[in-house]
């Protein structure tokens, strides 16, 4: 339940505090919220959609990332995120390099075994409670959706995570399980409306704000997200064959 105005919950709870639910009404301690005017949201993009457009999508990434590289004098938010759209797998820590350069193509590829071994090698790789390797294998997971029929990307994305979430925080596994479930942020939702969209500035802003999670979890995320539409790029834009996932 997202609530619009900025509550600060400890003014209201403790840790003997009554909470109760009536029909259209929570109440927690001496806060109450009114759900009858709430709006359900899916946390599930729409993937068959973009996956329609998946074509589109690679060629909204390619040419925001070629005109981020060709600012000669950009304004200094600009600069940040032509700094962080610009990063390369090679410029990613050099441990969790040895491992997270396969998983981008084993992932293009559709190419279950490699993307699971790969998996394996990154998660829990890193700091902090949802450590990088986690965060790159989310991206990467979220990029596969698009590139993939639903059919495909379900088997990928369950056999990874099942793979991946047993080896990290509690934490990092919650986020890598609803990835797999093909679920994402609302932030990730903004950037893939964005993406389809003709407004290069909400695109812009879409990714800023994707960037900005985090200490590096928004910018090792979307490292493994273009890190896989490179891969499919340059290698299998127009030859993935599903074949073996029909069955």
């Amino acid at each position: 339940l997202v609530i619009e105005d900025d509550i600060f919950f400890s003014d209201h709870l403790h840790a003997q505090s009554p909470i109760s639910m009536h029909a259209d009404q929570l109440t927690l301690g001496d806060l109450t919220i009114n759900r009858t005017n709430a709006k359900l949201w899916s946390s599930r993009p729409d993937w068959e959609m973009l996956h329609a457009k998946g074509d589109d999508i690679l060629n909204r990434l390619m040419s925001l990332r070629a005109s981020n590289s060709e600012r000669s004098h950009p304004h200094h938010h600009e600069e940040i995120a032509s700094r962080r759209l610009a990063m390369t797998l090679p410029q990613l820590p050099l441990t969790m390099y040895q491992f997270s350069n396969s998983l981008p193509l084993s992932l293009a590829k559709a190419d279950l075994p490699s993307s699971i071994t790969a998996a394996q090698k990154l998660a829990g790789l890193g700091i902090g409670l949802t450590p990088a390797g986690d965060d790159f294998i989310m991206g990467a997971i979220l990029a596969m959706w698009i590139i993939h029929p639903s059919e495909v990307a379900r088997v990928l994305a369950q056999e990874i995570t099942n793979t991946a979430a047993p080896l990290t925080t509690s934490l990092s596994a919650a986020w890598l399980r609803s990835a797999g479930r093909g679920e994402a942020g609302i932030l990730w939702h903004q950037f893939f409306t964005a993406l389809v969209s003709e407004d290069r500035i909400a695109v812009q802003e879409s990714m800023e704000k994707l960037l900005a999670v985090g200490h590096s979890s928004g910018a090792d995320a979307f490292a493994g997200f273009f890190g896989v539409f490179i891969s499919w790029a340059d290698t299998f834009h127009k030859d993935l064959r599903t074949e073996k996932f029909a069955e």
